[in-house]
């Protein structure tokens, strides 16, 4: 067996059973990802997260927690956090404001979920509002990828003084493409010149705090054949080599319709995350498949094992140091604690 971990799956239920047990116990699972399905109140969570924690300590439970629609915790005391084009149109009327925002929203969003054991988010997005993407549309900042990057760095210093990390999503840009890759395979036609210049610039401004990206599922004919999570051009020429991204790299979900379309043919599963991580990733997610006999989750974490044996990809240490740097390394507040902490207090008057 290997040294590397990549593997992000999830539970079907808010409790964990034998097979899930077992699941998280396999060496190639290295994350869990939380969705509204797990969500019963504060303190069933906070019984999860720890039962996940005994199971493997040095898991890395996730969530897609961004804000606005995407926000899988709603009651009991956690915060409506707004969509971050809102924090777009304070930036048109006062950015230093603005500004501050971002910072409170993204110390208010992780603060809350470290209260109830969980040690990352997927946000922010990076993508563009293009106007053109039903998918993207008021989860982007703003238009201008210069207004991106200022109110994403200032929500990723939020989540630091929360004590979390942080994933730009979706590489190169999903902003520009009109299909939801959830259930199609999005296209964008543009040149790698013309991505550089305006979608991708983020991840080039903020190269240095950065701690993990998430690409595209998306075509770019002109750069690729295969979507950016599959793409070794994208992933390392590009990516790291060329915008200097030194952290961790996540596939998104491999359920996904636009996710396994590759070279002509549908892939499974374990053949579409060995692509991925030999392509450049360094943890690959499958969502929304534990339901029932779990049977697609077994297939991977077995199906993966086959493909790293028979020479399809190669465990890489530097992708599992780059997951456990992902998690938290200051013990975080109690929920009580938290309510009474001024910093906390402070930033909830600073919400949008």
């Amino acid at each position: 067996m290997t040294s590397h971990a990549p593997v992000v799956l999830d539970i079907a239920g808010t409790t964990l059973s034998r097979d899930d047990r077992r699941r998280l116990k396999h060496p190639l699972t290295g994350g869990l990802i939380l969705f509204a399905r797990h969500w019963v109140d504060r303190r069933a969570l906070v019984e999860l997260t720890s039962a996940l924690k005994r199971e493997r300590p040095d898991l890395l439970i996730c969530v897609d927690h961004e804000g606005g629609r995407v926000q899988r915790f709603r009651t009991d005391g956690f915060t409506h956090l707004p969509p971050m084009r809102s924090l777009g149109e304070l930036w048109m009327k006062d950015p230093l404001a603005a500004v501050d925002a971002a910072t409170a929203c993204g110390y208010v969003l992780g603060a809350e979920l470290r209260a109830c054991g969980v040690d990352f988010s997927f946000t922010p997005v990076l993508d563009l509002d293009h106007g053109r993407s039903g998918v993207i549309g008021d989860r982007a900042f703003h238009r201008d990828a210069r207004v991106v990057t200022l109110l994403a760095k200032s929500l990723m210093h939020g989540l630091l003084l929360a004590g979390m990390g942080n994933c730009g999503k979706h590489f190169p840009g999903h902003g520009y493409a009109k299909a939801d890759s959830h259930v199609a395979v999005p296209t964008d036609t543009r040149s790698l010149k013309a991505i550089l210049a305006d979608d991708a610039l983020p991840y080039a401004g903020l190269s240095t705090c950065l701690g993990a990206v998430m690409p595209a599922h998306v075509v770019y004919p002109k750069v690729d054949h295969r979507p950016a999570g599959f793409s070794p051009r994208w992933l390392k020429d590009i990516l790291r080599g060329q915008l200097g991204f030194t952290g961790a790299i996540f596939s998104d979900d491999l359920s996904m319709e636009g996710a396994r379309h590759l070279d002509g043919g549908q892939l499974g599963y374990a053949e579409a995350a060995a692509l991925a991580l030999d392509a450049g990733c360094d943890m690959v997610l499958l969502c929304n498949q534990s339901s029932g006999t779990g049977e697609a989750v077994d297939e991977l974490l077995a199906g993966l094992q086959q493909q790293a044996d028979a020479g399809h990809w190669q465990p890489d240490p530097d992708s599992e140091a780059r997951r456990l740097a992902l998690l938290p390394s200051t013990p975080p507040l109690t929920w009580d604690e938290l309510m009474h902490h001024s910093a906390y207090q402070r930033a909830l008057e600073r919400l949008p």
